[in-house]
C-alpha cells in the first residue's frame, strides 16, 4: 500500500514545526501555514548512470559532472556526456575503502570518509587510484567507523562518526547520543562537538558562521554557531522530526532553506529559516513504515528495517546534491540502488564550496 501525501504544514512552537499526513501522526495539528515549492510527482523522477554500487552520497560541479560515493572502493564519475569512470584503490596494507561520504578537492582528488566494518578514518584518493591515509586516531584513539566529510571553502575538514557503539545498529536508538564531529584544520585534529544522536551529513550556510548537522535517530537538525579557531558554540536544535522520518542527508538552498534525505521512507523536506518542514516528495509503503516505527519506539530497530524498504522508485535516500547549470537539478544518493535519481527543484541550490573545481 503506498501512502498518499497531503503537503500541510503546521505551528508548534516558533522554532518547532510538524507536517501531517494521512495515517501518519507527526505531531498536534495546530495553525496552517504556508507551503514553499510544490510535491514533486514520483513521474518526475529521472536517473542518471547506472552499475553504481551504495552510492551513498552525491556531489555536483558546475561543468555537470556527477560524484558519488561507491562501495567497489572509491568514487564513481558521471561526465556531462553520460559516460562513466570508477576511482579507487585500497589503502596501505590492502584495506579495502568503504567510502560512505566522499569530498571533491580543488585537484580533482578526493576524501573519502570510511565506513569500515570495524574502523574509520580519513582518506586521500586521486584518480590513479592512489589512497592515502589522513587520519585514523584522535587524540590517541582509533577513529571508529566513520560516516561523512565536508571540506568547506576555507579548506577545513569536517569528519562525522555516528556512533562509537558495536555493532553500529546499537546506535539506532533515541537514547543514543555517543556521535561526534572531528575538525581538520592548520591546528591538527580535534573533536569539536560530541554526544550527539548519530550523527550524519554536516553542512555551512551561506554566510559560513553555523554548522547544520542531522542527528538520525535523535531524529533531529541541529546547528553550532563556528567561533574562533573554528571552536563551535552550543548546540541548538533547529528543528525535529516525526514518525517515519530519519534525517540523513542535508544541503542548503540559496533561499535560506535546508533540504533534508530521510533514509527508509525516502522523504524529501524543505526546512525553511524559521523551522517549518514541507515535504517535496516522499516514496514509501504505509505498512512498512508502521512497522519500522513500531521496532523503533521499541528500541529495537535494526538493519532488517533499513535494508528491506519498500518503494515504488527511489532506493533508500541518503543524500541530495543540487546541480544542473541553474543548480535547480536535486540528485539524490541511496543505499540500495545502482543509480542517480534526480528531480527538478522549486529553489536553486546554494553553491558548494567545490562547485566550479
Amino acid at each position: 500500500m503506498q501512502l498518499d501525501i497531503v503537503y500541510l504544514t503546521y505551528t508548534l512552537t516558533p522554532t518547532l514545526q510538524y507536517s501531517f499526513y494521512p495515517g501518519v501522526f507527526l505531531g498536534t495539528a495546530l495553525q496552517p501555514q504556508a507551503t514553499h515549492g510544490r510535491p514533486v510527482s514520483l513521474a518526475d523522477v529521472r536517473f542518471s548512470g547506472s552499475g553504481l554500487n551504495r552510492p551513498e552520497c552525491v556531489l555536483c560541479t558546475a561543468r555537470g559532472d556527477i560524484f558519488s560515493a561507491d562501495w567497489r572502493g572509491g568514487v564513481a564519475h558521471i561526465r556531462p556526456d553520460g559516460t562513466q569512470a570508477f576511482y579507487g584503490g585500497e589503502a596501505p596494507g590492502g584495506r579495502a575503502m568503504r567510502p560512505n561520504g566522499v569530498a571533491l578537492r580543488r585537484d580533482g582528488s578526493f576524501l573519502l570518509a570510511d565506513l569500515g566494518e570495524e574502523a574509520g578514518g580519513l582518506f586521500h584518493l586521486t584518480r590513479e587510484g592512489r589512497v592515502t591515509p589522513l587520519l585514523e586516531a584522535v587524540d590517541g584513539v582509533a577513529l571508529p567507523p566513520s560516516n561523512f566529510v565536508l571540506e568547506d571553502a576555507l579548506g577545513r575538514i569536517w569528519l562525522t562518526v555516528s556512533t562509537r557503539l558495536k555493532p553500529r545498529s546499537l546506535g539506532y536508538r533515541a537514547g543514543v547520543a555517543d556521535g561526534f564531529i572531528v575538525l581538520l584544520d592548520g591546528g591538527g585534529a580535534r573533536i569539536v562537538a560530541d554526544g550527539l544522536g548519530y550523527t550524519n551529513e554536516v553542512a555551512l550556510d551561506a554566510s559560513g558562521q553555523w554548522l547544520y548537522v542531522n542527528e538520525t535517530f535523535s531524529r533531529r537538525l541541529s546547528r553550532f554557531r563556528i567561533g574562533a579557531g573554528a571552536s563551535l558554540g552550543a548546540k541548538e536544535v533547529v528543528t525535529e522530526f516525526g514518525a517515519g522520518t530519519f534525517p540523513d542527508g542535508l544541503t542548503m538552498d540559496a533561499e535560506g532553506g535546508v533540504w533534508i534525505t530521510s533514509i527508509v521512507s525516502n522523504r524529501v523536506i524543505r526546512v525553511a529559516p524559521d523551522g517549518a518542514q514541507t515535504v517535496l516528495l516522499e516514496d514509501a509503503d504505509a505498512d512498512h513504515l508502521k512497522w519500522v516505527e513500531a521496532a523503533y519506539q521499541a528500541g529495537e530497530l535494526g538493519r532488517p528495517h533499513l535494508d528491506n524498504v519498500k518503494s515504488v522508485k527511489l532506493r533508500n535516500i541518503s543524500s541530495l546534491a543540487f546541480g544542473g547549470p541553474d543548480l535547480r537539478t536535486a540528485y539524490l544518493g541511496c543505499l540500495l540502488g545502482d543509480t542517480i535519481a534526480s528531480f527538478r527543484s522549486p529553489v536553486a541550490g546554494l553553491p558548494p564550496a567545490h562547485w566550479h573545481y
